[in-house]
């Protein structure tokens, strides 16, 4: 009796065990999952006080519109301070601050509400936060320390559907913080019930081989939870055309999540599918809100091959609203730094232009033509533009720099170069197009290197970017064993565009470290460019034969 007893109790278990392993299994096998990413608008009494930022992310953990997610991504910098720092758990711990820690002695109340808020809705949570950390916890750490015995970082930490912490990132790159990094740099994964394996990085992080990149070379991590408070830039680095372009170029899946508060210049979050572009994008202007996005995401399969176009519904599509100083405020690059020149723009004439421009030995081939629109509005304003070609570091204040190979068109709000990368001041319909572009077309020849991204960046006066499917992208080496890589990028011959900001390649080298070309012969030889060929051509004009033979090719 007691055998027939203990085998019914086994058949009981597994029976109650089999609806959570069923949906389980689905969740694994389905073809996507869906995600969440949240642009959230921080109160100014949140700056010294946590609690309504947590009621605001608790609510929309809770809400109607989040019901159907997987997995939730809050932005960057949004919940609490370095005044309200907190303890985190090791993940290798498996910690659940919901149930181990309910009174909040351990870990800060907002900790555990928001482990209880993701066990309650069953879901995956990503949080940014200010964290803190006893030195003596890190003895391999000779650093000095603090005063008080602790680091502070910058941190995402993941909740899984039970509420327990199954990961933790430290920030590497800050952008002008009063906080640690870490001793060495970390590279943070996790798993999910649903078959997906996530890596994060979090802002300033994603101009840098360390850990975006790297995650995807050396771990063949497909998708990214990434949160922002992104401080946008024209004409090259405002946050949804960052996004875009670095999904793109490496062909992920990237949940983007960004604080909203466009008067500084923070806003942009969307969710992205690699080479099919956004599955849903925004860029707040005037003012910034609480939100969740929400998208079906595919799931990329272990051979990688190309998917399809996702279609965006109606409502995902939002109205176009035209960009001015007073709707956003933007940071500026140093485009007086760049070989420039105006593209000549005559009133009420088309007209097209192919010209090379080149900064030393580095040179961008523009092969244009537009068409005139011959409207003009009473006291309205118009952009002018410039081509322009860079090859040095991007110069930047107290932050980590990266090395930059760039070919673009972009506007300037004046007739100096000081006036570009700038905003027009008026608004709506007094900001006129003067021409619409009906050829734009960019091949350059770009060296190799050790580590570097290429990447199409654009920018319409909405401040959203193009999308794939107005654009053809070709990155190619000419042979086989050659050490540089044509790109072409230009409209697709049934696109014209009217409203452009900027339409650029953008050559992000990182270090710069082991680039063909930049060295002496040793050093090339030591970074594994062959010599003893003519491909091993290291002083000026290694670029010029190619990019004539480029020019003459146009994108079919």
């Amino acid at each position: 009796m007691s055998n027939t007893w203990w085998w019914l109790s086994i058949v009981l278990l597994i029976l109650a065990l089999m609806p959570g392993m069923s949906q389980q299994a689905a969740l694994t096998e389905s073809d996507y999952y869906t995600a969440g990413v949240v642009e959230f608008q921080q109160s100014i009494l949140s700056l010294s006080s946590w609690s309504d930022s947590l009621a605001g992310y608790v609510e929309i953990i809770n809400s109607e519109n989040a019901s159907a997610t997987d997995i939730i991504v809050f932005p960057e910098s949004t919940l609490n301070s370095a005044g309200s720092t907190t303890f985190v758990p090791n993940p290798e711990d498996q910690i659940n601050p919901c149930l181990i820690d309910p009174n909040a002695t351990l870990y800060e109340e907002f900790l555990v509400t928001l482990s209880c808020a993701a066990r309650n809705a069953s879901k995956y949570v990503v949080i940014n936060l200010t964290e803190k950390q006893k030195c003596e916890d890190v003895p391999e750490d000779t650093r000095p320390c603090a005063s008080n015995g602790l680091n502070v970082f910058n941190t995402n930490v993941v909740f899984d559907r039970q509420g327990v912490v199954v990961s933790r990132y430290r920030k590497v790159h800050l952008y002008g913080e009063a906080k640690n990094s870490t001793f060495l740099p970390e590279l943070s994964t996790f798993e999910t019930d649903f078959g997906v394996t996530f890596g994060h990085f979090i802002c300033f992080d994603i101009l840098f081989y360390t850990p975006a990149h790297q995650l995807i070379v050396e771990q063949g991590i497909t998708d990214f939870v990434y949160p922002a408070m992104w401080f946008s830039q024209l004409p090259f680095l405002t946050a949804v055309q960052t996004q875009q372009g670095w999904a793109y170029a490496n062909d992920v899946n990237l949940l983007a999540s960004g604080a909203s508060r466009p008067s500084i210049g923070n806003s942009g979050s969307g969710i992205y599918h690699g080479r099919s572009g956004p599955l849903i994008s925004v860029m707040r202007q005037d003012s910034g809100q609480r939100a969740i996005y929400v998208a079906q995401v595919p799931k990329y399969t272990r051979t990688r091959s190309q998917p399809q176009r996702v279609r965006r519904s109606a409502a995902e599509i939002q109205s176009r609203q035209v960009a001015s100083s007073s709707s956003f405020y933007m940071k500026r690059d140093y485009l007086e730094n760049y070989e420039s020149e105006v593209l000549q723009l005559d009133a009420g004439t088309s007209g097209a232009i192919n010209r090379t421009i080149c900064q030393g030995s580095f040179c961008c081939n523009f092969d244009l033509a537009w068409r005139s629109l011959g409207t003009s509005a009473e006291n309205g304003s118009y952009y002018s533009y410039r081509l322009g070609a860079y090859d040095g570091w991007r110069n930047e204040n107290n932050v980590d720099a990266n090395y930059i190979r760039n070919c673009a068109l972009f506007t300037c709000s004046g007739d100096s170069i000081d006036d570009c990368g700038k905003l027009l001041p008026t608004e709506g319909e007094l900001q006129q197009s003067r021409v619409t572009f009906t050829r734009l077309e960019i091949a350059v020849i770009y060296p190799e290197s050790r580590e570097f991204l290429l990447f199409p960046d654009t920018l319409l006066d909405s401040l959203l970017p193009l999308e794939p499917s107005q654009f053809e992208w070709s990155q190619r080496k000419p042979t086989e064993d050659s050490y540089v890589q044509e790109v072409r990028f230009g409209l697709k011959e049934s696109q014209e565009v009217s409203n452009l900001l900027t339409f650029a390649i953008y050559g992000n080298y990182y270090d710069n470290e082991c680039t063909f070309g930049v060295g002496t012969a040793e050093e090339q030889l030591t970074c594994g460019y062959r010599s003893g060929s003519a491909r091993l051509r290291i002083l000026g004009g290694w670029l010029a034969l190619p990019l004539i033979i480029l020019a003459v090719a146009r994108i079919g």
